[in-house]
C-alpha cells in the first residue's frame, strides 16, 4: 500500500456533515471503537456483529483471559509471601502455592459474567451514540454495498448501501489437523473458560504471548504445566533477557519446558490427552491448549467481488491510516495482522473513520505501539528493541538497572526484573524500552510517552518521581545516561 504522506487526501464528498453512511463489520475492538468515533462525528453508522459486542477481545480473549490471570496473581503472591513474614493462623507454617486451590467453575463463571457485562456497557455505548447495530454477519456485494445475514431465524437478510465501509472482522484460533479441539479436553483459548475443574496437567503447545500467559497462570493456580516450544526460548522475538527472566521464573515455579520441539498431533485417552511431538515422543497430560497464533477470519467476506486485496496469510492489506485497495473500504484489527493487539485496533478503528470522514489524522506509527505479556512477572516493551541496536539496523544506547536494587522492590519482596531504555546517541531521545515487573503493564507509560513525545533521557531523569516507587528505577536508568 502507499505510504499516508503521499496518499491523496480524503474526499471531501465523505463528511460527517453531509450523512455519511458508515457501514462496520465486527464489533470487537476495532469495529466499535470506529463506530462510536464516526458517531460523534455525526457520521449514520451501522454495526454488524454476530458473535456480540466486543468480539473476542472481550468475551471469549483479552478480558477473560486477564480476569484469570489476575486471580492466578493473587495466589502467586501468596505463594511468595514467606520472606514477608506472612504466616499460617493455624500452623504457623509458611505459605506455599500448595496450600490453596481455586474453584476453577466458580472463578470461570465470574469471568463470564465480566464479559457479559464488559459486552453489554459496549451496546449500550453504542445505542447512546445512536449507532444502529444489526446482529448478524455481513458480506460486501461490492465497494460499496453490504448484506447481512441476521443470526435470528425469523429475521430477514437486510442490505445495505455504504460511503465508508470498515471490514474489522478479527481472527480465530489456528488449529492442527492432527488436534482437533473439542472443546473439553483439547482447547484452543477460546474454550477455557467452560473447564469445570483445575487441570492436573496442562499441556501448552505454542510459546508465544498466548502460551506463556497461559502457562503461567496455570501453574500459578496449581496445574502441572509443559510448555511445548518450538523455539530456543519462550517468546520468540522479545527482548532476550526479558525471556530469560520468565524463563528462570517457570523453572523455579515448576513449568517444564520442552525447547525446540513441535507438536504434531494430540488424542485424547481415557480421562487424559496424549501429545504427540515430531521427534516422536509423547506427552500424557488431562488437557492441552493449543496456543499456535491466530488465522484472520476473512473467507466468504466478499473481498475479492469488492476488489480488496490480500496478503497470502488472508491478512486484508492496509496502510497506516487503514485504507484497503478500494476507495472507502477500510480494515482495523487482527483480520489486518498489523499487531494483534486490542489497543492497536481499537487506534486502527478511530485513525480510519477521521481519515474517511476528513479529519485531520495521525497514521499509525509502530514504534510508539507498547504492548505486554501478562506473565508473572509481567514484560512490557515499546518502541526499538536491544535486537535491533546490536544488528546495526537502528542506532543507539542501552542501559538496564535490575529491579531488586529499588527499595519499594525490596519492601515488597520483588526479587526479579528489570528496567531496560534505548536512547539515540548523541541526542539521547528515548527511542525503546523494556519493563519486568509486576505490573509492568502500568509501569511501561512513562517510556511510551517519552517515545511518543521524543523526550529525552535528561527530561525523564529530571521528572519527579515517589519514593518509594518502583517507578524510581524508571528515572534512575535515565540518569545513567545522561551526559
Amino acid at each position: 500500500m502507499s505510504d499516508p504522506s503521499t496518499a491523496l487526501p480524503p474526499d471531501p464528498s465523505r463528511r460527517a456533515e453531509d450523512d455519511t453512511r458508515v457501514v462496520i463489520l465486527g464489533g470487537g475492538p476495532g469495529g466499535y471503537e470506529a463506530a462510536l468515533t464516526a458517531a460523534r462525528a455525526g457520521a449514520d453508522v451501522v454495526l454488524v456483529e454476530d458473535r456480540g459486542l466486543g468480539g473476542a477481545a472481550v468475551l471469549t480473549d483479552v478480558v477473560p483471559s486477564k480476569s484469570l490471570i489476575a486471580t492466578a496473581d493473587v495466589l502467586d503472591l501468596v505463594a511468595g509471601s514467606t520472606a514477608l513474614g506472612i504466616r499460617d493462623a493455624d500452623s504457623a507454617s509458611s505459605p506455599a502455592s500448595g496450600s490453596l486451590t481455586v474453584d476453577l467453575a466458580t472463578t470461570n463463571a465470574r469471568l463470564r459474567r465480566l464479559a457479559r457485562a464488559q459486552s453489554m456497557d459496549i451496546r449500550a455505548s453504542l445505542a447512546e451514540a445512536g449507532v444502529r447495530i444489526l446482529d448478524g454477519r455481513g458480506r460486501l456485494l461490492g465497494p460499496q454495498r453490504v448484506v447481512v445475514s441476521p443470526t435470528a431465524p425469523d429475521a430477514e437478510r437486510v442490505e445495505l448501501e455504504a460511503d465508508v465501509i470498515l471490514l474489522a472482522v478479527g481472527a480465530r484460533p489456528r488449529q492442527l489437523e492432527a488436534a482437533p479441539c473439542d472443546g473439553e479436553r483439547i482447547l484452543t483459548w477460546t474454550q477455557l473458560y467452560e473447564l469445570e475443574g483445575l487441570p492436573t496437567h496442562m499441556i501448552v503447545v505454542g510459546s508465544g504471548v498466548t502460551g506463556a500467559e497461559f502457562a503461567s497462570a496455570y501453574r500459578a493456580l496449581g496445574s502441572e504445566v509443559t510448555l511445548v516450544s518450538s523455539r530456543d526460548q519462550v517468546l520468540p522475538g522479545t527482548d532476550r533477557d526479558a525471556a530469560q527472566v520468565l524463563e528462570d521464573a517457570f523453572a523455579r515455579r515448576g513449568v517444564r519446558v520442552r525447547a525446540r520441539s513441535r507438536a504434531a498431533a494430540a488424542r485424547r485417552e481415557g480421562n487424559g490427552v496424549v501429545v504427540t511431538l515430531t521427534d516422536g515422543s509423547e506427552i500424557r497430560g488431562s488437557h492441552v491448549l493449543m496456543a499456535l497464533g491466530g488465522v484472520p477470519s476473512t473467507s466468504d467476506l466478499g473481498l475479492e467481488a469488492a476488489g480488496v486485496r490480500v496478503r497470502d496469510s488472508g491478512h486484508i492489506e492496509t496502510d497506516r491510516v487503514s485504507r484497503t485497495s478500494v476507495r472507502g473500504i477500510y480494515a482495523a484489527g487482527d483480520c489486518t495482522g498489523v499487531y494483534p493487539l486490542a489497543s492497536v485496533a481499537a487506534m486502527q478503528g478511530r485513525i480510519a473513520m477521521h481519515h474517511a470522514l476528513g479529519e485531520a489524522v495521525s497514521p499509525l506509527i509502530a514504534a510508539q505501539v507498547s504492548s505486554a505479556v501478562f506473565t508473572s512477572p509481567e514484560i512490557a516493551v515499546v518502541g526499538h528493541s536491544e535486537a535491533e541496536v546490536e544488528s546495526g539496523e537502528v542506532a543507539g544506547e542501552v542501559r538496564m538497572l535490575p529491579l531488586d536494587t529499588n527499595p519499594r522492590a525490596k519492601m515488597e519482596g520483588i526479587t526479579e526484573g528489570f528496567v531496560k531504555l534505548i536512547v539515540r546517541p548523541g541526542s539521547h531521545t528515548v527511542t525503546g524500552a523494556v519493563v519486568v515487573a509486576p505490573r509492568a503493564s502500568e509501569l511501561i507509560l512513562p517510556y511510551t510517552m517519552a517515545v511518543a513525545h521524543r523526550l529525552t533521557a535528561e527530561q525523564v531523569a529530571s521528572t519527579f518521581t515517589v519514593y518509594p516507587s518502583l517507578t524510581g528505577t524508571l528515572a534512575e536508568v535515565a540518569r545513567g545516561l545522561e551526559g
